[in-house]
């Protein structure tokens, strides 16, 4: 059976994109799956962070390559025949540049940060996976518990047109610290709440892409 692909897509940057591609890498990754990552945001941060990692650990356990927007199809195509999983991080927008990664998708993840702004630059990405017929999922980001703004965003997000993940990363150091060490919050030396949310995260996009 073809691999399936996770297409990781928001319009606004800072968003966590890279984030949720590296952590849900590591974690299938450390599951035994096959998995591959594939950058095409011209920033590169998933390139950086898989150059460190090789740096840090030698071999790889993740696949990696980068593509153009209109060359995502073809790397996807090929890393879905040999591999179980396939993410791809997308630059910060949402255009016909996007299309090809969202038509490659099994699943579009759209990660959201606690705030009316990014759930704004959600619609944009939403529209563009439903014009593509491809289901999406809506991630909640360095969420604050607690909070009248974080409850007002959830809310919101849970009346949007695509599923909303059960699973929130909240808003912790240990995210930025690993991603910057070429590792995953579940790598990390002192496994935390991070982990934790990771490991359930990807529990429920297995279980949307297995739907």
């Amino acid at each position: 059976m073809a691999g399936r692909i996770i297409t990781i897509a928001q319009q606004k940057g800072g968003s966590g994109k890279t984030t949720l591609a590296a952590n849900l890498a590591v974690a299938y990754a450390r599951q035994g799956l096959k998995v591959a990552v594939i950058d095409t945001d011209p920033q590169g941060s998933l390139g950086r962070w898989f150059m460190t990692r090789l740096e840090r650990l030698g071999a790889p356990d993740i696949e990696f390559s980068t593509a153009s927007a209109w060359g995502v199809g073809y790397e996807t195509g090929k890393y879905a025949g040999s591999h179980d999983i396939v993410l791809v991080d997308t630059p910060p927008k949402a255009d016909s540049d996007l299309r090809p990664a969202l038509r490659a998708a099994s699943l579009v993840l759209v990660p959201v940060a606690a705030s009316h702004v990014d759930l704004w630059a959600t619609e944009g990405v939403l529209d563009l996976a439903r014009r593509e017929g491809r289901a999406a999922m809506v991630v909640l980001n360095r969420t604050r518990a607690g909070t009248r703004l974080g409850a007002e965003v959830a809310e919101k997000a849970g009346a949007m047109e695509a599923a909303l993940a059960v699973a929130q990363l909240a808003h912790r150091v240990s995210y930025a610290e690993t991603l910057g060490q070429g590792l995953g919050v579940l790598e990390a030396a002192r496994k935390g709440p991070a982990a934790a949310e990771i490991a359930a995260l990807a529990e429920e996009v297995a279980a949307a892409l297995a739907a």
